[in-house]
């Protein structure tokens, strides 16, 4: 396996602080999904973006790979749960638009790309990932 790309982000003060790439072109500032705070996002909301953008970049080379290209979309619902003291998880459900295309053949291309996205690669029987083709 050769590495193809690392990606580099530092955090200062946890949840509310900031976080930020060494050459600066990416730098938020970030708080609790909880305390609402303006200019400001969250982790979960960094994963969501992260997820729905590489299972839509995976999505896509399905279709390539099976010449059958439309247009689609990938939304991302992260949700943050609280199980007791310190103990918090999270689930995920990936909403997936392919426009102009059969149901069928649609949750087919959903499901391989869901076998070829780094991120549900990475969270595959550790976190709860629910698929649905809108």
């Amino acid at each position: 396996m050769s590495k193809i790309y690392e990606a580099e982000i530092k955090n200062t003060g946890g949840r509310t602080g900031e976080v930020s790439s060494p050459d600066n072109k990416f730098n938020l500032k970030v708080s609790s999904p909880t305390l609402n705070v303006e200019g400001t996002t969250n982790p979960e909301q960094l994963f969501a973006a992260g997820y729905s953008a590489c299972f839509n970049g995976a999505l896509q080379a399905v279709m390539n790979k099976n010449n059958s290209v439309f247009p689609s979309n990938v939304t991302a619902k992260v949700s943050l749960h609280h199980n007791g003291d310190l103990n918090f998880n999270l689930s995920v459900e990936i909403i997936v638009e392919i426009v102009g295309i059969d149901q069928e053949i649609g949750e087919r291309l959903m499901h391989e790309a869901d076998l070829v996205c780094p991120y549900s690669k990475a969270l595959r029987n550790n976190v709860e990932v629910k698929l649905q083709l809108k």
